[in-house]
């Protein structure tokens, strides 16, 4: 494999600085979603902590090198999973955190940034904007901006979930597809140490730029977006991440609302998962590709649980 950014040494020793709460999370067949989608079907549940959301093993490694020596404020810019996951730990680690994001992002998410003790300050536009918002904090204040994706440091503790996965058998492993930190560090790993799995990353058609850009090979922008799936509805993907995803990804596939929120209501159903639609996306990809994954063992990755409950309600008996 050509090398990406990442290294599989370090991504080893993220395991040593990540709160052990977000590590080792669970790994299971699920039968009753397999019995719904034809193909057997492992879950990796990355709700089960703090945040509700894998952006903890990342912001983990980022804080973690902040507290041995660097600034001791940081900025990000956040559709709402990676603000309450630097919240949570730069709180742990004593650092002063500011979080921008959309004033449309769910509520839930929101109240839970502000209930950690963060700074919130909203803008009135998309992810995109509050990147370039958060960006221009880090300028005036001189603080340390965190760049999710960009800053190898989120990939990389996202890549420790591949760690956990690589003694599993399975054929391929379904991620959801925003930024890319989770897509680039889980493919780094599993490319690195079990070639032959397949890694297919997911991304809503109504967000659909970073899946445009890989199949282009070119970074390609969008004007808008459109999905239910907030957590993965960026813009403008980034040239270094897409250059890792381009020498991981076997795949990237891009999915309709309905099968998105068709797949919060079967893990919701088969499993006993409350799930924000970005999570997802790896059973809305089976859904709407049955023959491709008959008969094969996938692993999707149930990446996120910060959801508006009374939109989630509306899905499931909608």
């Amino acid at each position: 494999m050509q090398e990406t950014r990442l290294d599989t040494a370090r991504i080893r020793a993220a395991r040593r600085v990540i709160d052990p709460v977000f590590l080792d999370s669970p790994l299971y067949r699920c039968e009753a979603l397999e019995a719904a989608l034809g193909c057997g079907v492992s879950i990796k549940l990355e709700t089960a902590n703090p945040v509700r959301s894998f952006k903890g093993r990342g912001t983990e490694v980022v804080t973690s090198l902040l507290a041995d020596g660097g600034p001791r404020a940081v900025v990000c810019a956040s559709a709402g999973n990676l603000g309450q996951a630097l919240a949570w730990s730069g709180r742990g680690r004593g650092l002063d955190v500011t979080v921008v994001a959309s004033r449309f992002a769910p509520a839930a998410k929101l109240d839970r940034i502000r209930a950690l003790d963060a700074r919130l300050e909203l803008v009135d536009g998309d992810f995109d904007m509050a990147r370039e918002r958060a960006a221009a904090i880090a300028r005036r204040d001189g603080v340390r901006l965190v760049e999710d994706s960009l800053d190898v440091e989120t990939c990389e503790g996202a890549a420790t979930i591949g760690l956990e996965l690589v003694d599993a058998s399975f054929d391929a492993v379904l991620i959801a597809l925003g930024g890319g930190a989770m897509a680039t560090g889980v493919g780094h790993v599993v490319k690195a140490l079990v070639p032959g799995v397949e890694v297919i990353c997911v991304q809503p058609l109504g967000a659909p730029a970073m899946t445009r850009s890989w199949r282009r090979r070119r970074v390609v922008t969008t004007a808008s977006t459109d999905t239910v799936a907030d957590g993965v509805a960026g813009r403008r993907p980034i040239p270094a991440v897409l250059d890792d995803l381009l020498l991981v990804a076997d795949d990237a596939v891009l999915v309709r609302e309905a099968s998105i929120i068709a797949g919060v209501r079967l893990l919701f159903e088969h499993a006993g998962l409350v799930v924000e639609p970005s999570a997802a996306l790896g059973v809305a990809a089976i859904l709407e590709d049955r023959e491709r994954f008959a008969g094969r063992h996938v692993v999707t990755i149930v990446c996120g649980g910060n959801v508006d409950l009374d939109a989630h309600r509306g899905w499931v008996t909608g």
